[in-house]
């Protein structure tokens, strides 16, 4: 059975002098819109919220975490239904008591899987509403279990391995334990299916728990992490100057270049024991 986040082409491999006709596996990519009906029953109302190129997978997952990350909904109770009946659409219903959120998330209805803000109308909607509060709990966790974590993932990236062109977020406990993975062709996508994910599974509150992402840590991945109370956030790559401010602001443990035994603690050092 053929996965739907690969997709295959043929193609004509040149090594060295030698020209092999044979297939490649790629990360598909396809856009999905997702739509929004709210409003009292007897004047429910349905609009299209955002257009993403993701790869196709969890689609209902990533649908409700962008709702949440964007801070759109407040959390899983707000939804009575997510239907994907449609191809490449997902339509997620409100309950009739609830008001969505839209103004922090208006956008110019396209978004590519690259950027998790493209598409925002002016400087001041890129923010989400994250509430800004320092946790008087110190969470640890210890360093020799940190440089673990990529090569958990790594085993799980199963994907990652067939196309190489995936990136993935993932979900640990403080024992090493992986709760939860996804990957996506967007690093914005792939953090909104695993926010997606843990709402569905009543993983809330998050703040036990380390988000461990496969590539660089931007700022759009450090607000969304921020809005599921997220207070530690391990990066394979660098992170952003905006990433490291606004880690900074809402007091996450901000850790970057996690590979090859080493990283880097660009903020919220305390929880980390050396």
């Amino acid at each position: 059975m053929l996965h739907p986040a690969i997709s295959y082409t043929r193609i004509t491999k040149v090594q060295d002098t030698i020209i092999t006709a044979t297939e490649d596996a790629l990360a598909a990519e396809e856009p999905l819109e997702i739509r929004l009906v709210h409003g009292p029953l007897h004047d429910r109302q349905q609009q299209s919220i955002t257009v993403t190129m993701r790869t196709p997978g969890q689609d209902k997952e990533l649908a409700g975490g962008f709702l949440f990350t964007e801070g759109i909904i407040r959390s899983q109770q707000d939804i009575t239904e997510i239907n994907s009946d449609l191809e490449n659409v997902v339509t997620v219903t409100l309950q009739e008591s609830v008001v969505p959120i839209l103004q922090s998330a208006q956008r110019n209805f396209f978004a590519n899987s690259g950027c998790g803000v493209c598409g925002k109308t002016d400087i001041t909607s890129i923010y989400a509403p994250v509430e800004k509060h320092v946790t008087q709990e110190i969470i640890e966790c210890k360093a020799s279990l940190l440089i673990q974590l990529p090569d958990l993932l790594r085993e799980q990236q199963a994907i990652f391995e067939d196309t190489g062109g995936l990136h993935a977020a993932a979900l640990f406990n403080n024992e090493g334990n992986l709760l939860i993975m996804r990957e996506d062709i967007g690093r914005h996508n792939a953090v909104d299916k695993l926010v997606g994910a843990a709402l569905q599974e009543s993983l809330f509150p998050l703040k036990h728990y380390i988000l461990l992402l496969s590539g660089r840590a931007g700022f759009e991945l450090i607000q969304k992490a921020a809005m599921a109370g997220i207070k530690m956030i391990a990066a394979v790559g660098a992170p952003s100057s905006m990433a490291v401010k606004m880690a900074r602001e809402w007091d996450i443990t901000l850790v970057g270049f996690l590979r090859q035994q080493r990283f880097n603690i660009y903020t919220g050092e305390q929880r980390i024991v050396v």
